[in-house]
């Protein structure tokens, strides 16, 4: 029989377009990771540039609460200076109207005068005192205070004593002028002074303004080039997207053609392996069954033979090395080499069996229905229940299992292997257990869990167990080792997978995923 490898050739990737394919996702890989660093980059410029203008902010404020704290203390102190320098010369108005005039109501003002003078000397003092250099001066300005209250004091005491004339020679020792022009020449310096601090504060204010104003411009004029700048970026990224878009939309125009095309010529593929493997299987057996039946003809004549042959020893001499040897070959050697070729068309025979077996699966329709996984995995367990007995086992059944719609047969076949296996294989040092469990583990998918206590199955085993007449561990079992490939193709028709973890003397976990909803096309779900 001759097949078609033509259909092969015909679906198979051009090793330039590969290359070229290739090409083009390494480009577009390259794009994109510039793209980001690009981004990257700028995002990073401008969060500095943010930091920036923030830093300067606090230190432009700083600076400003300093220079504010400044300004404060050097209008409360000059507001004292010369609330001080009022009072004095308030207090000095009131002495000599009385002095000239002896009428009480000149001292009207007087006490108040002079108890304002004195708190704003205080207030003074409180701020001079922290600074050092101002010590000297500030002791000073104490004593010419304290001095003309007294002198002032002193001369209108004498006034309201009547001694006229003495008061008038204090008054005109011109002390309490000299104490006076002292006290404003202090006065003088103290004002000055607050007032050069309260301009430096307001031109400091106008620096720190400007300052400001230069720096949020500048950060802004940053941060408008890096918004800018990544805006452009991402329309240009994003309008190479929509081109890509527009490209895969191109190319996916006639993608549902070419897949059914590949999906029918894979499906003929498999066909024509399946029926090769069907005429190959059918046309072994034929030859096989000449050999079988010339076997039992042949074993017909060598029981004639060694008929013939005992019945012509009776008259000959059983000494003679060719009748020995007849008689060796007709009673030893033909039925041992009858019994081999027996026992290897048998194992043959079986071989082939199991070939037809898997590509009768293999072609046999899929009837998908709803089906309760609870009900089948009771139904299955109900089967070996006689062969658990034997071993003294017993199987766990979980108590809720997900409902399926998919092939029952299938599902009844895979379950109906596994649970075989497991007490086929299971250990002699323990009683057997097998747990069967299931559970959703996505939208379209179910998971279901076989686990034994059994022999188990070594690390170097556990996927060739897959395969088709492998098997592993002692050979004290009868099989063909197509349980497991068999249980494969049944998964696998159902849009599942299968494996397995296992350890020797410890047991072995069948894992198999299968379809939740198995859409056969032509079936209603």
């Amino acid at each position: 029989m001759t097949i078609s490898r033509n259909r092969g050739y015909k679906s198979r990737p051009s090793p330039n377009n590969d290359m070229k394919s290739s090409m083009e996702a390494a480009s577009q890989r390259s794009e994109n990771r510039y793209f980001v660093q690009t981004t990257i980059a700028l995002l990073v410029v401008a969060f500095i540039t943010l930091l920036g203008i923030v830093g300067m902010t606090i230190w432009l404020g700083e600076r400003a609460q300093i220079y504010f704290d400044e300004v404060i203390e050097a209008r409360d102190l000059r507001a004292a200076a010369v609330d001080l320098r009022n009072a004095i010369e308030t207090a000095e108005s009131s002495q000599r109207g009385f002095l000239f005039t002896g009428n009480e109501i000149y001292l009207a003002p007087y006490n108040n005068a002079k108890s304002l003078a004195l708190k704003k000397l205080v207030a003074v003092q409180q701020s001079l005192g922290p600074r050092k250099e101002y010590g000297a001066a500030l002791n000073r300005l104490t004593a010419i205070v304290n001095e003309k209250l007294n002198e002032m004091d002193q001369t209108i005491a004498l006034k309201r004593d009547r001694r006229d004339v003495d008061a008038l020679n204090v008054v005109r020792t011109n002390r309490g002028k000299a104490l006076m022009d002292e006290a404003n020449v202090f006065f003088s310096g103290i004002i000055r002074s607050a007032d050069a601090t309260l301009t430096a504060g307001v031109d400091e204010q106008r620096t720190n303004a400007v300052w400001l104003r230069l720096a949020s411009i500048a950060g802004g004029i940053v941060i408008v080039c890096v918004v800018g700048a990544v805006i452009f970026a991402f329309a240009r990224y994003i309008r190479e997207l929509a081109q890509k878009r527009n490209e895969i939309s191109a190319l996916n125009e006639n993608l549902e053609i070419r897949v059914e095309q590949r999906t029918a010529d894979l499906s003929q593929a498999n066909s024509e392996i399946q029926r090769f493997a069907y005429i190959v299987t059918h046309d072994l057996r034929a030859p096989l069954v000449n050999i079988m039946g010339f076997t039992s003809e042949l074993e017909g004549s060598v029981s004639s033979l060694q008929a013939l042959i005992d019945k012509s020893n009776a008259d000959k001499d059983l000494t003679d090395p060719i009748v020995k040897s007849a008689r060796i070959a007709a009673t030893v050697d033909l039925p041992e080499a009858i019994g081999f070729i027996r026992s290897s068309t048998k194992k043959m025979d079986q071989l082939i069996g199991a070939i037809l077996k898997l590509s009768r699966e293999g072609r046999r329709t899929l009837r998908p229905e709803d089906i309760d996984l609870g009900e089948v995995v009771k139904t299955s367990a109900t089967a070996i229940q006689h062969q658990l007995s034997e071993a003294n086992g017993e199987i766990n059944v979980d108590p809720s299992y997900p409902s399926l719609f998919t092939d029952k047969l299938s599902l009844e076949q895979t379950l109906g292997n596994l649970f075989d296996n497991a007490v086929k294989y299971r250990s002699k040092l323990r009683p057997l257990r097998i747990g069967i469990r299931a559970q959703v583990i996505s939208e379209s998918h179910v998971s279901i869990e076989v686990t034994d206590n059994g022999r188990g199955i070594a690390a170097a085993d556990q996927e060739r167990v897959f395969d088709l007449f492998r098997r592993s561990g002692g050979q004290d079992q009868k099989g063909e080792g197509i349980g497991l490939a068999h249980v494969r193709t049944l998964v696998r028709n159902l849009g599942g997978e299968i494996t397995l973890t296992s350890a020797l003397d410890k047991g072995t976990t069948i894992h198999c995923t299968l379809l939740r909803n198995l859409q056969i096309p032509g079936s209603e779900s």
